[in-house]
């Protein structure tokens, strides 16, 4: 039965470390004090996993060269809490500053940069899964524009992740990628957590936020779709590029990586 728990243990530890990075270290600690002091881990461990997120984290991170992004701000936030409770919005102070600067830009726009998943807190090279790039705190993935049923333009997304809803379902890319056998081309359909609003793609106010972050010189690659760099008209743009078959499909967010 001992060695029963212990199975448990580690693969919550597991579980948590590949999920979060920090959430690993934070239930090793829990354990500890909660064999100690005879307290319950379901009380200690919400405490101090909060803790860690908000206090103890931060500071260390920016000894490493990540800094947080804020979760919720007039110009730039989070799709929702997740993103942050997770430790997925940590970025280097270059792509932070980017960022900060063209949220103010495009404010006058009323478009508000809503960011997906960034960076670990800790270590190049710590892979922020399902992503394939994501650990050098130089990536980060931003959502699409939209307008609702009215033709406005709205900062509500479609997904709650905001991930896998398509601008086209269908499209020569994904069927070709799809064909070759690339599976994984397609799934972020799978990782919606749910559709709340049915909203239409804003066309205009999109392509003004990937050319204000053109417009930055730190600016190295933004991956989308072919045929949407072409239906938006960025096609004189070398630095849109197309991400390859062994990727995920880039039609329902826009991926902005810098030097």
């Amino acid at each position: 039965m001992k060695l029963f728990y212990i199975f448990i243990h580690l693969l919550i530890i597991v579980f948590l470390t590949v999920l979060t990075q920090v959430g690993g270290i934070v239930w090793i600690l829990t354990i500890l004090i909660s064999s100690y002091y005879k307290k319950k881990k379901r009380f200690i461990f919400p405490v101090l996993y909060l803790a860690f997120n908000l206090l103890i984290i931060p500071p260390i991170a920016r000894q490493f060269g990540r800094v947080k992004l804020p979760s919720f701000n007039e110009n730039l936030a989070s799709r929702n809490l997740v993103y942050p409770l997770f430790f997925r919005n940590y970025v280097t102070p270059e792509l932070y500053t980017l960022l900060v600067e063209s949220s103010k830009k495009l404010k006058k726009s009323e478009i508000k940069i809503t960011y997906l998943d960034a960076n670990f807190p800790f270590y190049n090279g710590f892979p922020l899964l399902p992503h394939l790039s994501h650990n050098d705190g130089k990536k980060i993935d931003i959502t699409f524009m939209y307008k609702d049923k009215n033709g406005k333009t709205t900062q509500k997304k479609p997904s709650i992740s905001g991930y896998g809803v398509y601008v086209n379902s269908n499209n020569s890319t994904t069927t070709t990628c799809l064909d070759k056998g690339y599976w994984q081309y397609d799934f972020p359909k799978y990782l919606t957590f749910g559709t709340v609003n049915k909203l239409d793609f804003d066309k205009r106010q999109t392509k003004i936020l990937i050319e204000a972050f053109l417009k930055n010189s730190q600016t190295q690659k933004i991956f989308i779709e072919p045929y949407l760099k072409t239906n938006l008209g960025l096609n004189t743009y070398h630095k849109i590029r197309f991400h390859g078959c062994q990727a995920v499909r880039h039609d329902d967010h826009i991926h902005l990586q810098i030097k």
